[in-house]
């Protein structure tokens, strides 16, 4: 039952048969389980708490910037699209508030006069983080630096747009402390980006990339999205000739999901332009492939990776985590997160900010941390997401392991769980053996699959109707 950890088969039958609609789990709970009675007392609650003891987690810090200054038809971000980017600052003004207010409930170390605390992550998400002028980016990591302390060893990531990334943006940027970036692609076929509206050239895409490469960047990362529009198996294979010649360290894969109902820009996706499903899992087909074949390893869910990047590496040796940014190297940390829409952990909790510009304004502006839900987890949960984690990042889990960390009898608490792992045993998903249950190579392209097996919320029938599928 030892498969290394980037082995994949891909089945085609089992993908139809396994692709059903369910989370991403970049946390479990997931966030449409979050609940109003949990707010800004409890978080501030848990922020005092936080190192009790000494003893604490690492600390990462996200920052949602939301601004776009125009839409992408098929995005499903908490976004605010407008031209005027005199909004920006005053945004920045309020993000420096909030930052300001969670690190008072935090207090200082001791030994310091100044409560600058270490951070092992800092991410910048959107929206479109370039949206913001330079002395706006600058005024924001200086509110950052004040509170929190980044080494050398800092993972400093930043979502780009080359649409908005100017020629000396990534050095500026670099300047600033980033050393990561994520550069959305989705496809350069000129059709799908026109159906998308997005359209962007792969000499500019190409350009943010060589300046990136050029200021010490170490890492870029390309997003990609399978299912759009007016995608073919041969434009897509263009598509990614052409990445593959560009060599990111990582890449993401993401299948879109067509849920117009929920996302009012993807009303202007007509759905007769959508590939078929079958069509749709050939052009998977081909990426996995393709990407494989050209020596990209697949980490799970939607990532690939060179095998001598951080996430590769981690992952071989059983320390891949997996978070409200996808995949990480980095231990296990609280994560506080600022801006509105923006999403934490800390200790046993989750928390999501005020979903509306104007509602995260009026909460710091009355003084208040602008949560406007969260989660408390349970025994039960922790226990779900430490099963659910260890499936996700290193396709096994060992029964044992759980029950020490837990205090629990797993067989016994997880007797209905097992029932069906067997079913997906007998389908070649999974391998029960002894102590381990075990992720087989054909089954890690459905692994959302079989982390759902053990998520009690979907075990009661909760609807499942805004996930997207798990193909």
């Amino acid at each position: 039952m030892h498969y290394p950890p980037f082995e994949l088969l891909v089945d085609p039958a089992l993908v139809r048969k396994y692709d059903l609609s369910g989370p991403r789990y970049t946390s479990y709970p997931t966030a449409d389980r979050f609940v109003e009675a949990f707010g800004a007392p409890e978080l501030g609650q848990w922020l005092e708490r936080r190192d009790i003891g000494g003893i604490s987690l690492p600390l990462s810090v996200y920052v949602h910037l939301p601004f776009c200054d125009r839409i992408c038809y098929y995005c499903a971000c908490t976004k605010v699209v407008t031209r005027d980017h005199g909004r920006s600052g005053k945004y920045v003004d309020y993000l420096a508030r909030e930052i300001r207010h969670a690190c008072e409930y935090l207090g200082a170390q001791a030994g310091q006069s100044r409560p600058a605390r270490p951070i092992s992550q800092l991410h910048w998400g959107g929206g479109t983080p370039t949206f913001l002028a330079r002395e706006e980016m600058a005024a924001l990591m200086a509110a950052l630096d004040e509170h929190f302390a980044r080494g050398p060893a800092t993972e400093t990531s930043i979502e780009v747009d080359p649409r908005t990334a100017e020629p000396g943006r990534m050095a500026f940027l670099a300047e600033l402390g980033f050393n990561r970036t994520s550069i959305g692609v989705q496809d350069f076929d000129p059709a799908v980006q026109a159906a998308v509206h997005r359209v962007q050239s792969e000499a500019e895409t190409r350009r943010v990339i060589d300046e990136a490469r050029a200021a010490g960047f170490r890492s870029v990362n390309l997003d990609l999205i399978y299912g759009l529009p007016r995608q073919t198996v041969r434009s897509f294979d263009a598509t990614l000739e052409k990445v593959l010649a560009i060599a990111p360290e990582r890449i993401a894969l993401y299948s879109y999901a067509h849920l117009p109902a929920l996302f009012k820009p993807q009303r202007r996706i007509a759905q007769a332009d959508l590939p078929s499903p079958d069509e749709k899992l050939s052009i998977l087909m081909l990426a996995i492939e393709r990407l494989t074949r050209a020596g990209y390893r697949y980490i799970g869910m939607d990532h690939f990776a060179r095998p001598e990047d951080e996430l590769a590496l981690a992952q071989e040796q059983g320390r891949l985590q997996r978070d409200f940014q996808g995949y990480s190297a980095r231990p296990a940390a609280d994560l506080l997160g600022f801006g509105m829409s923006a999403i934490g952990r800390v200790g046993p909790t989750y928390y999501q900010n005020a979903k509306r510009v104007d509602e995260y304004y009026a909460a710091l502006d009355a003084g208040r941390l602008p949560v406007c839900r969260g989660l408390e987890l349970t025994a039960d949960d922790l226990a779900r997401r430490a099963i659910i984690q260890s499936l996700a990042c290193n396709f096994r889990v060992s029964m044992e392991s759980i029950e020490i960390a837990h205090v629990m009898d797993f067989r016994r608490a997880f007797a209905a769980e097992l029932a069906e792992l067997r079913r997906l045993q007998d389908d070649g998903l999974v391998e029960l053996e002894g102590d381990w249950i075990v992720v087989t190579p054909r089954g890690r392209l459905l692994v959302r699959a079989v982390c759902m097996v053990f998520d009690r919320y979907l075990r009661e029938k909760i609807v499942r109707a805004s996930y997207s599928k798990v193909i």
